[in-house]
């Protein structure tokens, strides 16, 4: 489609062009891309592993201070991608809902509630001129011990929510995704330490990079600890040795 023809559709959230795309909605996932990181999530057996680049800005910034990892309940924790301060917001609004689940029904909000309700008010957002989409995708885990399994969630900007088995977000999402289905078809189920370390290898394989341990952020749940928390570099580390010592 020419520019002249694009022009009057750009410049309103809420009007479809002649071939029923809304241009504001996928600009908002090229802004996901700006910051060129690459995030994914595996599921496995009793386990579930979100992984990203720590890729600084600035080498005098505080590593800590810009992580992507977040706690939303004390079992769902998320990963984000895109621009930073928007991840902010959207982790806000969902600690805020979870919170206000947690006091009405008594009890946790469950991470596929949680994404399912994230996903309704991204939805909203691309149906209001006076709001912008946030430039943000969350991919959240948890352990279910209703259930007695991971969950790994994801949402986009366009409200769009799915389950998976394993997933990516980001610059080189397609290729990542690739990776992925390539492994579940040799290998269907994942140890915790399989499943830390097939994300470090996928990250490593489609940015070709070999990674050192500050510069990974890796959150986890698993049944033996359900609690969602970030690995320590040390442990990082480790998963490393391993990977280098099977290669």
């Amino acid at each position: 489609m020419s520019s002249a023809s694009t022009s009057g559709f750009d410049q309103y959230m809420t009007i479809f062009s002649p071939e029923g795309r809304l241009f504001q909605v996928e600009y908002t996932f090229k802004a996901i891309s700006l910051d060129g990181l690459t995030s994914v999530g595996i599921r496995g057996e009793d386990c579930a592993v979100v992984a990203c680049q720590c890729k600084l800005p600035d080498k005098l910034i505080e590593r800590e201070s810009v992580s992507r990892l977040f706690s939303l309940t004390p079992h769902t924790g998320c990963l984000m991608t895109g621009m930073m301060p928007d991840c902010r917001a959207q982790v806000h609004r969902a600690r805020a809902e979870a919170a206000h689940f947690k006091y009405k029904f008594g009890y946790e909000m469950p991470c596929d509630v949680l994404l399912k309700r994230i996903g309704e008010i991204n939805q909203v957002y691309t149906q209001s001129a006076e709001m912008r989409p946030l430039g943000c995708s969350m991919m959240a885990i948890s352990y279910d011990e209703e259930l007695d399994c991971a969950q790994l969630y994801k949402t986009d900007p366009s409200g769009f929510v799915s389950g998976h088995k394993a997933t990516a977000i980001g610059t080189k999402q397609m290729e990542a995704k690739n990776y992925l289905e390539k492994k579940f078809r040799k290998h269907q189920s994942y140890t915790f330490d399989d499943a830390v370390e097939a994300a470090i290898s996928c990250l490593s394989h489609v940015l070709a990079l070999e990674f050192k341990a500050t510069e990974l952020e890796i959150g986890v749940v698993s049944k033996i600890d359900p609690v969602f928390r970030a690995l320590t570099v040390e442990e990082i580390d480790r998963h490393l040795t391993r990977i280098a010592e099977k290669d």
